[in-house]
């Protein structure tokens, strides 16, 4: 148990190394540009896989296309013709919201009025009347003002840009903005200096934005790309100077709901801090966003998965009305030069003002996915658990089952992250996981192929010849389990020999006695191997195995006493093959003894052999040599039959002294299963042992005629003559009164 631990434990800490290096880069202490780009192709994936595919009628595109160009003229175009856009649009056609993916920082070029001034202030100067009719001409030749007009009490978000920072000496401030979502006061309230914050802006002039009071900035800030430069978020706020303005996609989705309240809002809603902040409130919809404010842009589709209507058509009232009809407009462009392209999941050249429309889309569906504020803690608890969870799988299975079990995770974390994409509309971290599940993998595979399948294989040429494949097996699985180093074990030994070998032999040539032999000796190691037993070594015709090593076995006297009966039974399966050949019946006798002995690589520095020591060592190759003597197959000491459960039958055999031991041991025949003994038989042996007694106890005529009658009897056996024997040569020379019941042997 201890070995298998610490095994444990060196799994778990190679996890734990490798979640370590991952919890650097999810903690952000240090970015892998690798795992970044990883988790960013599997986020990419999601919204690839996922996409509606469909085609948004309520949020339209007015498209400065390279048709309206040709038709109405090179931009910039005057403004008094933006103005009849803008009439045609909300007069005509009835939209919602115009949105302008644009910023009108400068004065029209276009309107003459410094044509004019230049006329009144030279050669006009003179003329009668004229410095009079200058005011009027101006008025009527202002198109900002008139663009303005147009502008008007409609439903009108004009477009700027903040800058993140501002180049020495250029000017901080271009024109004007629109009245921000929160004042320093709100701001303040919220907490809200976690926003991204610009340094500079470029508005729309002043008459403009004064006409159409709402305005949003459609600038992406360089902070919110991600490395790849893919436009994966956009920000609904930025901070400027105190305070916080919207989004242009944002004031258009609000504008269209009638310019509700805008509110941000916590979980829990008393502690306003940045990991707190869940979702950008908008009247009845809500947008989930990250911590600085910026909503996953839920990309409908690729390019033109929304309405283009080519501005000229507009212009001219040949635009199809029922598609114009209360929607929700941008006036974009994608013509050459003209056109903001942008790198995303969905398009390499997207068109950034159809980024916008998804937002919009996406607040009004409320399919905006969230990457919430715990994110990364999600990341960290789910390294954690696959960490712990391949740790405590991989050393229990194969290198196949690994790669089973690391294909499982891997598909078991992307089918929970589609499912919560799908479902919850929450981003789960991906990439990040899968690659941990590959390098904790490839770090358990190594360590399991470079240091425990090296121990394993040395294992297997150690011991493969004399353990079973089974044990090998699990000795390579747990290689800390298996010693070479001398130990004292308490174990079972078996002793097995051919009788009569000596005069067998002498009947074949080597060649073929090699052969007869390997034949034997097979099928009987085939037998011990069966029943977890280890050989020791091969005696020309004996066999010495032994059970409880190299792997522990609680129940090693059992399975010796199994392998010692089954030993018979299977060398009888080599009768008919042997007698086809004129190969003589092979007898053998088996002995077999338990009890602590050592076991460990012994030898000299010549050659070592891994092998047991010890007194049951001894007694049980004297107990094969006394099968003979008792006319038993097989013989066990009373340690053994002590040992093994308590359903086995035993015949008692005799009490003995073994040559080189003072102390006597009982010695024990095992005749089978009880349950299995016929109901002679077990009568039998209880006579045996009421015989025994009364021999024991030197009243020879009650002994002699208990042993006559079992001799007799339906179950004989040559103990019994033996017993005989004895008791006619005890008449003649009593043993004494302090005779134990034991006889000595002085042989081997």
């Amino acid at each position: 148990m201890a070995v298998t631990t610490i095994r444990m434990l060196i799994r778990f800490a190679i996890s734990g190394l490798v979640f370590l290096i991952f919890l650097i880069h999810t903690s952000g202490l240090w970015e892998s540009r690798l795992l970044t780009t990883l988790e960013n192709i599997t986020y990419d994936s999601r919204v690839l896989l996922t996409l509606p595919g469909t085609v948004d009628p309520r949020v339209v595109i007015v498209d400065l296309d390279e048709k309206s160009l040709a038709a109405e003229g090179q931009w910039p175009w005057p403004r008094d013709k933006l103005a009849r856009l803008v009439t045609q649009l909300f007069d005509t056609y009835r939209i919602r919201v115009l949105g302008f993916d644009m910023v009108f920082s400068e004065p029209d070029r276009a309107s003459g009025v410094e044509l004019l001034d230049k006329l009144a202030a030279g050669e006009l100067a003179d003329l009668p009347g004229f410095a009079l009719r200058v005011p009027d001409l101006r008025e009527r030749l202002d198109n900002d003002k008139t663009f303005a007009e147009a502008l008007r009490g409609r439903r009108v978000v004009m477009g700027y840009v903040f800058a993140a920072q501002r180049a020495e000496g250029e000017a901080g401030a271009k024109g004007l903005l629109p009245p921000p979502l929160f004042d320093k006061s709100v701001a303040s309230r919220y907490a809200v200096n976690f926003i991204h914050s610009a340094v500079a802006y470029t508005g729309n002039l002043p008459v403009l934005q004064s006409a159409a009071p709402y305005g949003g900035f459609f600038d992406l800030p360089a902070s919110t790309l991600d490395a790849d430069g893919i436009v994966r978020d956009v920000p609904l706020m930025q901070m400027y100077e105190g305070v916080v303005y919207p989004s242009l996609a944002l004031e258009v989705a609000r504008a269209a709901l009638g310019y509700p309240e805008v509110r941000l809002e916590f979980d829990p809603p008393d502690v306003r801090a940045p990991l707190n902040l869940e979702r950008v409130r908008v009247g009845p919809l809500f947008a989930p966003v990250d911590m600085d404010v910026s909503v996953r842009v839920p990309y409908r589709g690729r390019l033109r998965s929304f309405p283009y209507i080519p501005a000229t058509d507009v212009l001219r009232g040949r635009a199809d009305a029922p598609s114009l009809s209360g929607a929700i407009v941008f006036l974009g462009t994608t013509a050459a030069g003209l056109m903001d392209l942008r790198a995303t999941p969905v398009g390499q050249g997207y068109a950034g003002v159809e980024i916008h429309a998804n937002v919009v889309s996406g607040l009004l569906d409320g399919s905006i996915k969230q990457r919430a504020p715990y994110y990364s803690g999600m990341e960290v608890l789910l390294l954690l658990t696959l960490g712990l969870v391949l740790a405590g799988l991989f050393p229990r299975v194969s290198p196949l089952g690994a790669f089973g079990v690391a294909a499982g995770l891997i598909a078991s974390v992307t089918g929970l992250a589609f499912l919560l994409w799908s479902s919850a509309n929450l981003v789960m971290p991906m990439g990040v996981p899968i690659v941990y599940i590959l390098a904790v993998f490839l770090a358990q595979l190594l360590y399991g192929y470079f240091i425990e399948s090296r121990r394993a294989r040395d294992i297997s040429r150690r011991f493969g010849e004399y353990v079973p494949p089974a044990i090998v097996e699990e000795m390579a699985a747990n290689p800390g389990m298996v010693s070479m180093e001398g130990q004292t074990r308490d174990m079972t030994v078996l002793f097995s020999d051919v009788r009569s070998f000596t005069s067998i032999s002498e009947q074949f040539e080597a060649k073929e006695l090699a052969e007869l032999m390997n034949q034997f000796l097979t099928r009987l190691t085939q037998v011990i191997h069966k029943h977890r037993g280890t050989v020791d070594k091969y005696m020309g015709d004996a066999i010495m195995a032994f059970w409880g090593a190299p792997l522990p076995d609680s129940q090693h006297a059992l399975h010796a006493l199994q392998a010692g009966l089954e030993l018979h039974q299977a060398l009888h399966t080599l009768d008919e093959p042997f007698a086809k050949r004129g190969w003589p019946k092979l007898q053998i006798g088996v002995g077999f003894s338990s009890g602590p002995m050592r076991v460990g690589n012994m030898g000299s520095e010549f050659r070592r052999a891994y092998t047991v020591m010890g007194d049951p060592v001894n007694l049980a190759s004297r107990l094969e040599s006394l099968t003979k003597e008792y006319g038993a197959m097989t013989i066990c000491s009373e340690y053994s039959r002590n040992a093994v459960p308590s359903e086995w039958a035993f015949r008692e055999l005799d009490r003995v002294r073994v040559k080189g031991k003072d102390q006597p041991v009982a010695i024990y025949e095992p005749v089978g299963l009880k349950e299995a003994l016929d109901p002679g038989l077990r009568q039998d042996l209880a006579r045996h042992r009421g015989a025994l007694k009364v021999y024991r106890a030197q009243q020879w005529d009650q002994a002699e005629a208990e042993f006559f009658s079992l001799s007799r009897g339906g179950h004989p056996h040559p103990v019994y003559g033996l017993f005989l024997e004895r008791i006619a040569q005890y008449r003649k020379n009593p043993p004494g009164k302090n005779w134990d019941g034991a006889y000595t042997f002085t042989e081997k």
